[in-house]
C-alpha cells in the first residue's frame, strides 16, 4: 500500500490530462465488445436455425430454399468480414498504443517543458514516469484482455464457416490472449523509451509505431520456429495423415539418401510418363511435411508472450535508465 501511495497524485493528474482520449478509447472498446457479442449470437442463431431446417447450403434442396440459402450466406459473410476487421484492429492496436504513449504522454511534455511543473511538486522523475505508464498500462491491459477474450469467444461461438482465418494466421494469433496482452505491454514500453529518446511528439509517435510494427512483423515471421515442429514422411503418391487444422510450415520431396528437395522439383506434367522419370532421376522416394498441429497453439502462445514480456521489461528498464541519466 505504501508503495502505491506516492503514485496516486501523479496518476490522477495523468488521468485528468488524457481523460478525453481515455474516454474515447473506453467507448470504442465497449462498442466493439457489444458489436462482437451481438453479431456472434445472431450469427450462431442463424446457423442453428438453418441447420435445423430442410435446406442445405449446397443448394441441392430445390428452388424454394434459394432465399434462405442466400440469407444464410450473406449473414455468415458479414460476420466473417467483421471478424477479419476485428482481428486486424487488435493486431494493429499495440502500434497505436506505442504511438500514443510516445507522443502525447511522454514526448509532448518533454517538448513543451510542462514536466518541470510536476517535478517541482515533490514528484521525482521516476515517480512521474511510473505514474504516466501505470495509468494506460492498467486500463489498456484490462481493455485488451476483455476485447481479446470476446474475440476468441465470438470465433468459437459462430462456427468455423463464419471465421475466415485459421488459428495460426497472424491476425488471429496476435489478437488472442495472452499474446495480445504481451504486445500491448510491449507497445507501452517501446512508447515510453521512444518518447524519452526522441523528445519530439510527431517524430516519437512515428518511430514508436514503426519499432512496434517491426517487432510484430518479425515475431510473425519467426513464429513457426518458436516450438519444435512435427514432420511427416510419406510415399510420393500417398495421402497425408496430418489433421486438417494443422499449420503446414514447409513441404517438399525426400530422396533415398534423406536429402530434402523443394516441392517444385518434378511438378506434375501433362505427359504422365515424364513424372516417374523425373522422380527416378532425382532419386525421390517420398515427401515430407513440417507442421504444427492445433495442440501447439498454446505452447507457441506462451513462448511468444514470454519473449514479448522480456522485450517490454528491457525497454522499460532502458527508459528509466535514460530518465535517470538525463534528469537525475
Amino acid at each position: 500500500m505504501s508503495t502505491l501511495a506516492p503514485l496516486r497524485g501523479p496518476a490522477r493528474v495523468a488521468v485528468r490530462q488524457h481523460r478525453r482520449a481515455l474516454q474515447i478509447a473506453g467507448l470504442a472498446a465497449v462498442a466493439g465488445i457489444v458489436v462482437l457479442i451481438g453479431y456472434a449470437l445472431w450469427t450462431s442463431h442463424l446457423i442453428d436455425a438453418f441447420e435445423a431446417g430442410p435446406c442445405e447450403a449446397s443448394g441441392v434442396s430445390g428452388p424454394e430454399c434459394d432465399q434462405r440459402i442466400r440469407d444464410f450466406s450473406d449473414a455468415t459473410y458479414r460476420f466473417s468480414r467483421l471478424m477479419t476487421y476485428a482481428s486486424v484492429v487488435l493486431t494493429a492496436l499495440p502500434g497505436v498504443v506505442s504511438a500514443f504513449v510516445a507522443g502525447p504522454m511522454i514526448a509532448r511534455e518533454l517538448e513543451s517543458g510542462t514536466y518541470r511543473m510536476a517535478w517541482t511538486q515533490s514528484v521525482t522523475p521516476t515517480r512521474w514516469l511510473a505514474a504516466k505508464l501505470a495509468v494506460p498500462g492498467v486500463l489498456l491491459v484490462a481493455g485488451v484482455s476483455v476485447l481479446s477474450a470476446v474475440f476468441t469467444w465470438a470465433r468459437s461461438r459462430a462456427g468455423a464457416e463464419s471465421s475466415p482465418l485459421y488459428w495460426y494466421e497472424a491476425p488471429v494469433f496476435a489478437a488472442t490472449p495472452p499474446a495480445s496482452v504481451g504486445y500491448t505491454l510491449l507497445g507501452i514500453a517501446v512508447g515510453a523509451l521512444t518518447g524519452l529518446l526522441v523528445r519530439r511528439t510527431v517524430a516519437a509517435m512515428a518511430v514508436a509505431a514503426l519499432v512496434t510494427g517491426t517487432v510484430i512483423a518479425t515475431l510473425g515471421t519467426l513464429r513457426s520456429g518458436l516450438w519444435p515442429m512435427l514432420t511427416e514422411i510419406r510415399p510420393t503418391e500417398g495421402n497425408s495423415g496430418i489433421p486438417v487444422t494443422s499449420w503446414v510450415v514447409d513441404l517438399g520431396r525426400v530422396t533415398g539418401s534423406g536429402e530434402r528437395l523443394p516441392w517444385e522439383v518434378c511438378l506434375p506434367q501433362a505427359d504422365e510418363a515424364v513424372m516417374p522419370r523425373c522422380l527416378a532421376e532425382h532419386d525421390v522416394t517420398g515427401a515430407f511435411i513440417d507442421y504444427h498441429p492445433a495442440s501447439h497453439f498454446w505452447p507457441l502462445q506462451l513462448v511468444e508472450t514470454g519473449i514479448l514480456l522480456a522485450l517490454a521489461a528491457l525497454a522499460l528498464a532502458l527508459a528509466f535508465r535514460v530518465l535517470r541519466r538525463r534528469h537525475g
